[in-house]
C-alpha cells in the first residue's frame, strides 16, 4: 500500500463521535476517511455495550449502543465516508502547513489536511494471556484477531475464550480448519446463547472439540506453534496439537502511538484542546470525545457531538483557506438539504 490515499480529513476512531464528525464535516463539503482498530464500526458502543440502553441522547428517550451507531450510519450515508477497520494509526509527519502524512500498522498511507482524533479512551488492545514466551509466536501462529479467514484454511486451530468473539470465530472458522478445538476454563459462557447452542451442536456432530482447561505453555520452533500444554482444573495436564492459537481474552484501552505525537497532554492520557475549536496544541490536529480534556469536561456522547460541530468550523479553514464559510441551518438551507438528499 505505497500509493497514498488523499482526502480532506482523517478521523481516528469510528465510534459515535467519529461518525457524527463525518456529518458535520460533510455539511461543509469535507470528505473523510476513518480508521479504527476494531473489526466493526461503532467503537465502544458496538464493542462493549451494543445492547446497553442510553437515555441521554437529545430527542431520543431510549436507544441501545448499537441502535445509536446504526442511526448515525444512516445519517452520514450521503457523505460517502470510507472506513478502514482493524487498523491502527501509528505515525504522522507534517508535509505542509497544515498537511500530514499518516501511516497505519498495515502500511496504509494517508495524505490529509486535518486529523481528528475521536478514539474514545484510546485504541482497543487485546489482552495477552499469561502464557510464558507467547510473544515469540505472536503474528506468526498466535493471533488476537482474524483479518483474513482464508489464512486459517486447513490449519489445526486452537481458540481460547468463552465470550462472543471466541464463539463467533469458532463457528466461522470450523468449516475451514482441518481441526478446531475450543478451550475454555469453565463450561459457562459469556457469549450469546444461540452461538453456544450452535457450537455444542458442532461438538455433538464431531466437527469440533470443546475442552475445559487453560493453556499453560506453548511448544514450537521459529515462531510456529506445534502444540499447547493445557492444564485441567484438577491440576493434570494434556497436550493439544495446533498450528494456530487464537486467544480471545477481551480488550483493554490504551492511548497507543498517538501519545507520542507531541501534543500537550493531561496525565499522559488525555489530549488538551482549545474549547473554541477542540484543536490540540498541534495545528490541524483535533481531539473530540472521551480522549480530550478541558476545564469542565464531561465524558458524555452528547458533548462529543457538540465538540465535533465546532471542530468542523475550524477544520474548514484548513481545507478551504480561501473560501468564506457561511453558517447555515439544515432546517432552512436548500443547499444543505440537497447534500442530505432531502431537498
Amino acid at each position: 500500500m505505497t500509493e497514498p490515499i488523499k482526502t480532506d480529513v482523517l478521523i481516528i476512531g469510528a465510534g459515535p463521535c467519529g461518525l457524527f464528525a463525518v456529518f458535520e464535516l460533510g455539511l461543509l463539503d469535507m470528505k473523510a476517511h476513518l480508521v479504527d482498530i476494531l473489526d466493526k464500526i461503532g467503537g465502544q458502543c458496538a464493542e462493549l455495550y451494543p445492547e446497553k440502553p442510553i437515555y441521554d441522547i437529545p430527542g431520543i428517550p431510549y436507544v441501545t449502543g448499537q441502535g445509536l451507531c446504526d442511526a448515525l450510519l444512516a445519517q452520514i450515508k450521503p457523505f460517502g465516508a470510507t472506513f478502514h477497520l482493524q487498523e491502527m494509526v501509528e505515525t504522522f509527519e507534517k508535509i505542509g502547513d497544515p498537511a500530514f502524512r499518516v501511516t497505519t500498522d498495515r502500511g496504509r498511507v494517508f495524505e490529509v489536511k486535518v486529523i481528528v482524533i475521536g478514539a474514545g479512551g484510546g485504541s482497543f488492545q487485546p489482552k495477552r494471556p499469561p502464557i510464558p514466551g507467547i510473544e515469540a509466536y505472536e503474528g506468526t501462529s498466535v493471533f488476537y484477531s482474524v483479518r483474513q479467514m482464508e489464512a486459517f484454511r486447513d490449519k489445526r486451530i486452537l481458540i481460547v475464550g468463552g465470550g462472543d468473539s471466541a464463539l463467533d470465530w469458532t463457528l466461522n472458522l470450523a468449516p475451514l480448519a482441518s481441526h478446531l478445538t475450543l478451550l475454555h476454563r469453565r463450561s459457562d459462557f459469556r457469549a450469546a446463547p444461540d452461538s453456544v447452542n450452535k457450537m455444542m451442536a458442532l461438538v455433538g456432530e464431531g466437527k469440533i472439540d470443546f475442552v475445559l482447561g487453560q493453556v499453560a505453555a506453548l511448544e514450537g520452533e521459529g515462531g510456529r506453534i506445534a502444540k499447547a500444554l493445557v492444564k485441567r482444573s484438577d491440576g493434570s495436564n494434556f497436550e493439544i496439537a495446533c498450528d494456530a492459537l487464537l486467544p480471545f481474552f477481551g480488550l483493554t484501552m490504551k492511548l497507543g502511538p498517538v501519545a507520542n505525537w507531541g501534543m500537550a497532554m493531561k496525565d499522559g492520557e488525555y489530549i488538551l484542546v482549545d474549547t473554541g475549536t477542540f484543536e490540540s496544541s498541534v495545528p490541524g490536529i483535533f481531539a473530540i470525545g472521551d480522549i480530550n480534556w478541558y476545564p469542565g469536561k464531561l465524558k458524555l456522547i452528547l458533548c462529543g457531538f457538540h465538540e465535533g460541530a465546532l471542530m468542523a468550523q475550524k477544520a474548514h479553514r484548513y481545507v478551504y483557506p480561501d473560501k468564506r464559510l457561511v453558517f447555515q441551518y439544515t432546517t432552512s438551507s436548500t443547499s444543505l438539504q440537497k447534500k442530505l438528499g432531502v431537498a
